[in-house]
């Protein structure tokens, strides 16, 4: 959900100095130069200031936008007694700064910000060149011109360890160092004047508490500490030892242990190997998705999952990086952005990006070296720090050796800020300042989802917005992609697509009043939007066609809890789950006159759902009698009539929620004294992200793009009776799409005490990051991270692609597989009026072809899948033929018998396609017989040396074929034809008998024979532009037949010109991304 786009802003705080003219100097400059290296980079908890450290010098910067705002330089005499800088620390507030020396010392300096001084103020002199700033009106000059506000550092005390420092971390209440003779944890309490009480480490035991690393029992062995990390939200370490250790450690609360002598209790989660390869060095903790990332010494990251807080802390999976060991280094920072979806990973030659459950994203290893230490690209080879700042849309990254900072923005998809139905149908990604809503879905009359560049339509959100409310915290789109609302961290602000104008709130103060929590979803041009006042949370209803401000609100619904998330479902329903664990039904009533909520049911989760706030997406399944039900009535409210009775959907619905990254499925049953109760079902885990939408306009587009053909399905109708993927269940789990194509097989029977096993899901590979799925055209559709590097640009850039994949061709052999053609068949109705369909079944032949052709020992009859997809294929007459012979081009020759195993004769097969008309067909199945006729002499012992002028069997087909496609006017086929008998006979004999025989002239035999061997010589007679467009093309490729009739690696003669109909097709690849193959004749 995270790509990397475009290129980084560069920083420094100190002026390039110009090489100096004479060399009296030059020791001087260097050591200064050195000086000014970054050595390292901390930020505050709000990502709102960040500080720096070179050997000598601290530096406060702010991060919007990214400035220097102080610097103190440390003296030459401070150097000589306290060491130099080798880290920085922040305490979470930004009150205190300390540093970390390499005498073991921690110098600490408050961090104050004066409210009334400013720094970087603007000066125009040119009152007139003041720029409006929005369509409101309301002006931001005075507060830009006012400037920053100014920090000032204040040297506070130094505090000596005298047992050494291998790390610290700064806490909310104390400093934690963890020391190396003798090793232990060292807490140092802050004073309440904001710095720290006592001298060192012979500070009182009133301010400090000291705990040995051999008096912990929980550690397996003795050992030192030389890693930790911190996470508030989990309150939470992660120690790593010197021996290539990690455990989980929590603070010991003072009334478990009122000794005081237990301070910490932990668990070991990746132990020691015998191979130094393994051995732990550092790590990041995932508040979101519990997880703990551990990143190894050969570049891997294992991730586990913390299940609980008494040592269940399982593997999750790993992580390998793109490229060697040699070429990516060790690994020297991880760190997971605030809403837990990306994993950043630096290196020491360069970084890389995962997906929260491993989808490799953008990464830099594939960057030029020579460019880049040319251009001084320091990000493209070296990482020693990063943090993610803007609300996680941008990196501020450092590097080995430099003096500079670079923010690097990311594009995320507005699924990881906002969970909707119309953000995963829909692929629209926004930066900080930018949103991109790609708009190809919406093009009619396209055979796929186009990858022009053009498509995608950036629209740069309101400035004053974003200055006044970054960073951007929510983003949805309309279902059927008109309209585009933004959060920040106040207020909102929305856009139409065929407008092209935003509207934002004409009253600041009526802006910050409001803060939208719990999301916001579209219905039709109405927004709804979760919110939260001063005074209550509330549900509002804002129209696109009026502005945005208390006057112009249609409705206000007051919500009894706060709001964890909406979701919009059906036409007109929408569900609000509060952190009262309760799941609130309510529906949109719309008349002439008003639009309002009314709430007509609410599910309580209590004992289902442990923490509310861990609920990222939930959705319900209404089953189809209680549609039916409820489009037979009408129920009245407020004085309008609503169609069938909402209120009972509570009652039999099924409600689908992803809490952390399990999807769960609630499904109503009854107790035995007759009360409702849920039947709770894990279905899935490692969840990124789900779809399901009954009702959204995207699955209503199976039926109403095109109307399928209609087949005749020989054999036993479906059990399961007509089957689409309206009330399919999909998900992503990090490494491949899977899911369900009913939902219904995931519940239980009626009458049925257990849950029945959970039915196998179809699983689709993705060698890229999936963002949307188009049931209506048979798509997914993702994007990739790609890096550009030119020699005439000074920078590199990185970009994305759209990428799409066919899924009919997995989904049915998922079908097929089951045994289950019945379904296959009922499936393929909705698709067949594709243009791209008969490619989707020809990847499916060539998939199941290439794996059991591969398969030692070869399938039995039982277990071979092959019989049962060409069975399958059969079911299509008009398609059968050309799936075929497409196949057969794309496909290794040695793989041949193995399909015509279970095919009838090739001759028969050929025979067919002249029936049909289909000559180009024809002569795919030509090269087949030829190919067979080879095989079979070659295994005659004792051959003599055949007569190349006489006559094969596939030879005479030729000529048979050559005079067809001469009466239809074929000349492209007959200079085909023509190659191939040049290639079984490089005298040319058999091409002059053939031409002889189907009636076209030839010129003198005896000039002929006079040429060169192997070629034709004169001209050949004839009439028509066509003929001699054929002999000019005969005479230009026989001379040296590139294609040979028997070779070494049993290729036969082609019948194509075009590459392209060698190229074996992509499993799944989309036909734009790979054309389709259009030589099969009756198109």
């Amino acid at each position: 959900m995270y790509w990397p786009v475009n290129a980084p802003r560069v920083y420094t705080a100190v002026k390039r100095r110009k090489r100096q003219a004479n060399n009296a100097s030059t020791e001087s400059s260097s050591a200064q130069l050195a000086d000014d290296k970054i050595i390292d980079v901390q930020v505050t908890r709000n990502g709102h200031l960040f500080a720096t450290i070179s050997r000598t010098a601290l530096t406060i910067w702010q991060t919007a936008p990214v400035a220097a705002l102080t610097s103190v330089v440390r003296s030459t005499s401070s150097i000589e007694t306290y060491g130099d800088n080798i880290a920085v620390l922040l305490r979470p507030d930004s009150s205190v700064a300390i540093l970390r020396t390499s005498n073991a010392y921690l110098l600490t300096y408050t961090v104050t910000v004066d409210p009334e001084a400013r720094v970087y103020q603007q000066i125009r002199t040119d009152q007139s060149s003041s720029r409006r700033q929005s369509a409101a009106g309301f002006p931001q000059d005075a507060e830009e011109r006012m400037g920053l506000r100014e920090v000032h550092l204040k040297f506070k005390q130094p505090i000596k360890i005298d047992a050494g420092i291998a790390k610290a971390l700064a806490l909310e209440d104390d400093l934690l160092v963890a020391t190396e003779k003798p090793a232990a944890i060292q807490c140092i309490r802050w004073s309440t004047g904001g710095g720290t009480q006592g001298a060192g480490a012979t500070a009182s035991t009133q301010h400090t508490t000291t705990e040995l690393l051999y008096k912990m029992p929980w550690l397996q062995r003795k050992t030192g500490i030389k890693e930790i990390v911190y996470d508030r939200a989990m309150s939470l370490f992660i120690y790593i030892t010197v021996d290539g250790e990690a455990y989980a450690v929590q603070r010991v609360a003072e009334n478990k242990d009122p000794t005081g002598r237990r301070v910490f209790r932990g668990y070991s989660f990746h132990t020691r190997t015998e191979s130094k390869d393994l051995w732990a060095i550092t790590g990041a903790v995932n508040a979101r998705f519990s997880l703990l990332a551990i990143g190894c010494a050969n570049g891997e990251v294992h991730v586990y999952t913390a299940r609980d807080y008494a040592g269940n802390i399982p593997l999750s999976l790993r992580l390998s990086p793109p490229a060697s060991p040699l070429t990516t280094g060790s690994i020297t920072c991880m760190t997971y952005s605030p809403d837990g979806y990306c994993l950043f990973v630096g290196y020491e030659k360069g970084w890389c990006i995962w997906s929260v459950y491993g989808k490799q994203g953008g990464h830099s290893f594939n960057a030029v070296s020579s460019i880049s230490h040319d251009n001084g690209e320091g990000w493209l080879q070296s990482v020693t720090s990063a943090h993610w700042i803007s609300g996680g849309s941008e990196v501020l990254m450092s590097s080995k050796g430099s003096d500079c900072l670079w923010t690097l923005e990311f594009a995320k998809s507005a699924l990881a800020s906002c969970f909707t139905p119309a953000n995963i149908f829909r692929t629209v990604l926004y930066t900080p300042t930018m949103l991109m809503i790609y708009r190809g879905h919406d093009l009619k009359n396209l055979l796929s989802v186009s990858t022009d560049p053009s498509l995608w339509l950036q629209v740069p959100i309101p400035m004053n917005y974003v200055l006044s409310q970054r960073p951007i915290r929510s983003v949805v789109v309309s279902p059927d992609g008109r309209y585009v609302a933004v959060a920040g961290r106040r207020g909102l602000a929305h856009y139409s697509v065929f407008s092209g104008r935003w509207k934002t709130f004409d009253d600041p103060d009526v802006e910050s009043s409001i803060v939208v929590r719990g999301g916001m979803c579209w219905h039709q041009h109405i927004l709804v939007v979760s919110v939260e006042t001063s005074e209550q949370h509330e549900l509002r209803l804002y129209s696109r066609e009026l502005g945005l401000d208390d006057s112009s609100l249609l409705h206000i619904e007051v919500l009894p809890s706060a709001p964890v998330l909406i979701t919009p479902t059906g036409d007109e329903s929408i569900l609000v789950f509060t952190y009262d664990n309760v799941l609130n039904h309510y529906i949109i009533v719309a008349s002439n006159q008003s639009v309002q909520l009314v709430q007509v049911g609410q599910i309580g989760l209590h004992g289902i759902v442990r923490a509310p706030a861990r609920v990222r997406a939930i959705t319900w399944f209404i089953p189809d009698y209680q549609r039916r039900m409820c489009g037979k009535s009408k129920i009245i409210i407020d004085k309008t009539a609503v169609d069938g009775d909402p209120s009972q959907d509570v009652a039999h619905a099924a409600v689908i929620f992803l809490v952390d990254a399990k999807l769960v499925l609630l499904q109503p049953s009854q107790d035995e004294n007759g009360a409702p109760k849920y039947d709770m079902r894990i279905v899935a885990s490692n969840v990124e992200y789900f779809s399901f939408s009954p009702d959204d306009q995207r699955q209503k587009a199976i039926d109403e793009e095109g109307e399928a053909r209609p087949i005749e399905i020989t054999g036993s109708e479906t059990s399961r009776g007509e089957v689409n993927l309206r009330n399919s269940l999909w998900y992503f789990d990090g490494q491949n799409i899977r899911g369900w194509t009913d939902i219904q097989d995931l519940l239980k029977p009626d009458g049925q005490s257990e849950h029945k096993d959970l039915p196998t899901p179809f699983s689709i590979p993705t060698d890229f990051s999936p963002t949307s799925i188009s049931l209506s055209k048979g798509l997914i559709t993702g994007l990739e991270s790609d890096l550009s590097q030119r020699k005439d640009v000074q920078f590199a850039t990185f970009r994305f692609n759209l990428r799409t994949q066919l899924f009919l061709p997995i989904i049915l052999q998922h079908f097929l597989s089951h045994r289950d053609s019945s379904a296959a068949l009922s499936l393929s109705c909705h698709y067949q009026h594709l243009p791209y369909f008969s490619h989707s079944l020809e990847i499916l032949l060539h998939t199941v072809l290439d794996t059991e052709a591969d398969m030692s020992p070869a399938p039995t009859a039982e277990t071979a899948l092959l019989p049962t997809v060409v069975s399958f294929l059969s079911q299509f007459p008009d398609l059968f033929l050309d799936i075929i012979v497409q196949c057969t081009r794309k496909t290794e020759v040695r793989s041949w018998r193995t399909l015509f195993a279970n095919l009838p004769p090739p001759q028969e097969l050929f025979e067919e396609s002249l029936q049909q008309g289909k000559l180009k067909t024809a002569g795919g199945y030509l090269l087949v017989l030829h190919e067979f006729e080879e095989g079979q002499t070659n295994q005659q012992e004792g051959e003599e040396e055949r007569d190349l002028g006489k006559y094969s069997y596939s030879s005479e087909q030729a000529v048979r074929l050559m005079r067809l496609a001469k009466e239809k006017g074929d000349w492209d086929l007959c200079k085909e034809l023509a190659r191939f008998l040049m290639a079984l006979d490089e005298s040319g004999r058999q091409l002059r008998n053939a031409m002889r025989s189907i009636g076209m002239p030839v010129g003198d035999e005896s000039q002929q024979e006079d040429e060169h061997e192997g070629s034709l010589g004169g001209d050949l007679a004839g009439s028509d532009d066509g003929r001699k467009a054929l002999t000019r093309e005969t005479i230009s490729t026989t001379q040296g037949s590139a294609l040979a009739v028997c070779t070494p690696v049993r290729r036969p003669p082609s019948l194509s010109t075009s590459a392209e109909s060698r190229e074996r097709p992509r499993s799944g690849q989309s036909p734009v991304v790979s054309p389709m193959d259009s030589r099969s004749s009756g198109d």
